[in-house]
């Protein structure tokens, strides 16, 4: 009996999934960010970059690049190495090397109103300025504290570390090229022109609409969520500037505009 218990208990610690108490191993890259500041662009940009054979796509991104708060730790400690994985932490001192999504938090705060309607967390008719308020006073429904105390824990903490990349959203809107040039150098893998642009192609806006057309059902990100809303939806920088009220854009700023002017 005692045996059977212990047996068990190994085959669940197995299976648990370790989010932040995972195992971190010397070569680990960590692509870490905030929520809905493009960590999936970038996921599929670096597939594409590292694995071009695999053709990134919904249905083997979590495989690829995992997020250990999403597969279980067996299958962590079975990945080929050097590991690349996805994190919404906030800093963890034990990260190797990291790469930092940053992005301005007036379209973050679009980017989750509008993904939080179709996880069906809020209705079609929240207030969009209520829903301000409550992601400047870290009240959305996730475990990574506010925009500001996210990027802060690794902006502050690493900023000038040569074990930290930071790339903005906006960078890599504006000059993909130069700036997945920056990613595959500082991850170790070629950086020729042709695999770049590969890269950058394979992983456009239009080509991911249409993945998720086809493949947003079997995602473990968007499966539960309702299939008439996008997941990918405008994928551009400032539609803070049409969307939000004057209100709202001062509650950003006024929390957060110092962070903002030093990225």
């Amino acid at each position: 009996m005692i045996k059977r218990l212990i047996a068990g208990g190994k085959q669940l610690f197995g299976l648990q999934r370790p989010g932040r108490n995972l195992c971190v191993f010397p070569d680990d890259v960590f692509l870490v960010s905030y929520p809905k500041s493009g960590n999936t662009w970038t996921r599929f940009l670096i597939a594409n970059l590292i694995y071009p054979e695999k053709h990134a796509d919904f249905t083997n991104i979590n495989e690829l690049i995992p997020d250990p708060e999403g597969v279980t730790k067996r299958h962590l400690a079975q990945l080929p190495r050097p590991r690349y994985l996805k994190s919404h932490a906030y800093f963890d001192h034990r990260y190797p090397k990291v790469i930092h999504i940053v992005r301005d938090p007036r379209d973050v705060v679009l980017s989750e109103y509008y993904f939080d309607i179709k996880r069906c967390a809020i209705p079609d008719d929240f207030p969009l300025e209520k829903f301000v308020l409550r992601f400047v006073n870290g009240e959305l429904n996730h475990p990574y504290g506010t925009w500001g105390e996210n990027t802060a824990t690794w902006f502050y903490t690493r900023a000038n570390s040569p074990r930290l990349l930071l790339v903005t959203y906006e960078a890599l809107q504006s000059e993909g090229a130069h700036q997945m040039a920056r990613i595959a150098e500082f991850i170790g893998v070629p950086a020729d022109p042709e695999r770049i642009a590969f890269a950058l192609e394979q992983s456009s806006a239009d080509r991911m609409r249409e993945l998720e057309k086809k493949q947003g059902h079997l995602w473990s990100s968007t499966r539960q969520t309702r299939q008439d809303k996008p997941f990918v939806r405008a994928a551009k920088a400032g539609g803070w500037k049409t969307e939000l009220s004057e209100s709202s854009i001062g509650e950003i700023e006024s929390a957060w505009g110092g962070l903002m002017r030093e990225l």
